[in-house]
């Protein structure tokens, strides 16, 4: 009987460790003296619950509505984990109609002196912020940070387009402990579900029934003896049956972030819910884009895209000047392309569709990625070349997995030439003919012509941008160096060159350059080519650094590479899930001549590396030769293309290992005795 009492007690025991409490404002004296998140003890912050619930609410004056309602409790272990304690969400806004946000309470519990000391959400502690003509952003910080807090928030947010369901996020930069999610729809919208990201998420699903309340107002006129009008009110409903999806999910693992990576919410856990079509009781069936072929169709008939490229009149007059001398479609596509790029200015807004419309942006000579280069593909056009706008989703929108109108948020041009696609985006300065700028070169872009037929059409450059670096140096006995450094940078190395510092002076360039260099002094500089595009920048200038070398007794240890040394392995992580995304291939070559003080006397040099990705994926070349008082030094980097899977991972991790060993590797100079 003892025996059995005290199995009863574990029982409880463990039930009562194990049924935490969820509800809002519980929040318990064991989650606030939390140290680490025992399964991952990097993290700075971990969701200790989050519940999401998002379903419909049927309103009478404008029909149904989404309702989205969060509830969130995290526990910050260090300072890093403060970043945690801002929250946002973006409210769309179209056609009239836009989301609110509403119903928010939060916050901020710590531990005082073995007491649960809470503090309010203060109004001023909330904010609304204009993101753009389609979206705002609601954002609130928690008030009273300290390590150790646990903060807790509620609230709703209010959306009249009921076609569309925001996709819902399950994985977090920060793991998440225990969280519940669910998707209530009812019958009349059907929904494709589409799953994101790499870890398992499997819904239960279940139905439940709904009912639509109607009254009606009647008003009849009087007769006989009572002339006057009658008001009578009448109910009615339908029921209707509401279909639940809901997952429940523990230990989801933080998304670890890491060098050369895209846009890690491509590979973020998530669902999307994306519209087929409506169908009412009493009504036809309305149809929404599912297929590529259908979204690229529904773009390209808006009056603020493929009408825009209808429109010619504007500029025939400019047109045909341009054109008076040229004959090839090369040099056609050449002058139209360095036309539009040199009259208009970008305005900074991005979209497939027009801002204000082409005629008044060439007008004003400023417009809209759209207002820019559907121009540009109406002029080519006009010439009698075979131009065609292209869909693209930006780097920072993402990589759009499914057909979706919204899964595209940029255009750009594409012409024929001998059988070829050349790509085009007039809006950057310092761009050129198949060289975009690099927050488009996201995978592919979608090809769309005036029948509505569209095709995948690849984005991802092929040519090497090279980097090439000469460096003359003088080794002083002291550790210092003096010296001449000439550098070269092509094609999209150009581009990032110009893009970055065409606009800032002289001076603060060359201050950041030393900075980052160790204290690198540099004088008589000197830079070509900086705005004649199609053409190598080339830099120069004489520079001085001290203390690049160990002195130790008699003997000199430095790195041959100096300061342009790879010096730590970007690839970190055990595992990856997602592919490397360089932008663009590339090549780093070094040739560094070392003149040895005098003196002094070569003991050791890094011996010879050469090695290989496979299937020709790059390529480290390392030689160093020693010949009198010099030595000669060779590194170069090439990777030769842009995107690698996430199979390929630990080559890349094991490639880059020994470059930073081999780049790293000491020079050791002796004093002749």
């Amino acid at each position: 009987m003892i025996k059995k009492s005290c199995y009863v007690l574990i029982l409880l025991f463990i039930y009562n460790v194990n049924a935490q409490d969820y509800k809002f404002g519980k929040v318990s004296k064991e989650e606030l003296k939390e140290k680490i998140y025992t399964k991952d003890s990097s993290a700075s912050a971990s969701v200790l619950y989050r519940d999401v619930d998002v379903s419909y609410r049927y309103i009478q004056s404008s029909g149904f509505e989404v309702i989205k309602e969060v509830f969130e409790r995290v526990k910050i272990y260090n300072k890093e984990g403060f970043d945690y304690a801002t929250i946002s969400e973006k409210l769309y806004q179209g056609n009239g109609d836009s989301e609110s946000f509403s119903s928010l309470k939060a916050y901020t519990y710590n531990l005082e002196e073995g007491e649960i000391i809470k503090t309010k959400l203060k109004n001023s502690d909330i904010f609304k912020e204009e993101l753009s003509k389609y979206y705002d952003e609601e954002k609130f910080t928690m008030p009273n940070l300290k390590e150790g807090s646990v903060i807790e928030y509620q609230y709703k947010v209010t959306s009249p387009f009921s076609y569309s369901i925001d996709e819902i996020e399950m994985q977090y930069d920060i793991p998440i402990k225990k969280q519940k999610v669910k998707v209530s729809i009812p019958e009349y919208y059907s929904f494709k579900t589409n799953m994101k990201g790499y870890l398992s998420m499997i819904p239960k699903k279940t139905t439940k029934s709904g009912k639509i309340n109607f009254s009606t107002k009647n008003r009849s006129s009087g007769s006989g003896l009572r002339s006057g009008s009658q008001t009578t009110f009448s109910n009615s409903s339908i029921d209707y049956i509401t279909n639940i999806h809901t997952y429940d999910m523990q230990d989801m693992p933080a998304l670890k972030d890491e060098p050369y990576t895209n846009n890690i919410d491509n590979y973020r856990a998530s669902i999307n819910y994306e519209i087929q079509f409506v169908k009412f009781p009493n009504n036809p069936t309305k149809s929404y884009a599912t297929t590529w072929e259908s979204v690229a169709k529904t773009i390209y008939e808006s009056t603020n895209f493929g009408n825009q490229i209808g429109y010619r009149k504007y500029f025939k007059k400019d047109l045909e000047q341009l054109l008076l001398d040229k004959n090839t479609d090369e040099e056609k596509i050449t002058a139209i392309f360095s036309f539009v790029q040199d009259r208009m200015n970008f305005n900074s807004y991005i979209g497939k569709y027009t801002d204000e419309g082409v005629k008044e942006a060439y007008k004003k000579q400023s417009g809209s990625v759209a207002d820019i280069n559907l121009m540009l593909i109406a002029m080519l056009k006009e010439a009698g070349l075979k131009a065609n706008p292209v869909l693209v989703s930006t780097r920072d929108n993402g990589v759009p997995l499914f057909p979706t109108r919204e899964g595209y948020n940029y255009v750009i041009a594409s012409v024929e030439l001998n059988g070829q696609n050349i790509l085009m985006d007039a809006c950057n300065k310092y761009t050129e003919p198949n060289l975009l700028p690099t927050s488009a070169l996201n995978w592919s872009g979608r090809i769309i012509k005036e029948d509505g037929s569209s095709e995948s059409i690849p984005i991802v450059p092929e040519k090497l941008s090279k980097k090439e670096t000469f460096l003359n140096v003088n080794l002083l006995e002291n550790g210092d160096i003096s010296g001449k450094q000439r550098e070269r940078y092509m094609f999209y190395n150009a581009y990032l060159f110009r893009n970055k510092n065409n606009s800032v002076s002289e001076d603060d360039y060359l201050d950041k350059k030393e900075n980052n260099n160790g204290g690198l002094e540099i004088s008589n500089y000197n830079v070509k080519n900086k705005k004649v595009l199609g053409k190598p920048i080339v830099e120069s200038f004489d520079f001085e650094l001290e203390s690049q070398a160990d002195v130790i007794g008699d003997k000199i240890y430095m790195s041959p590479l100096l300061f342009h040394a790879e010096d730590e392995n970007p690839f970190k992580l055990e595992k990856r899930n997602y592919p490397v995304d360089f932008v663009f291939p590339r090549s780093n070559r070094y040739v560094i001549n070392i003149t040895i003080p005098e003196g002094y006397k070569i003991s050791y040099i890094p011996g010879t590396m050469n090695i290989a990705l496979p299937d020709k994926m790059g390529r480290f070349t390392y030689q160093l030769v020693a010949k009198n008082n010099q030595i000669h030094v060779l590194s170069d980097v090439k990777i030769n293309r842009a995107i690698f899977p996430a199979t390929d991972y630990f080559a890349l991790k094991e490639f880059y290992k020994n470059i930073v060993e081999k780049q790293t590797e000491q020079i050791v100079l002796s004093k002749i005795k």
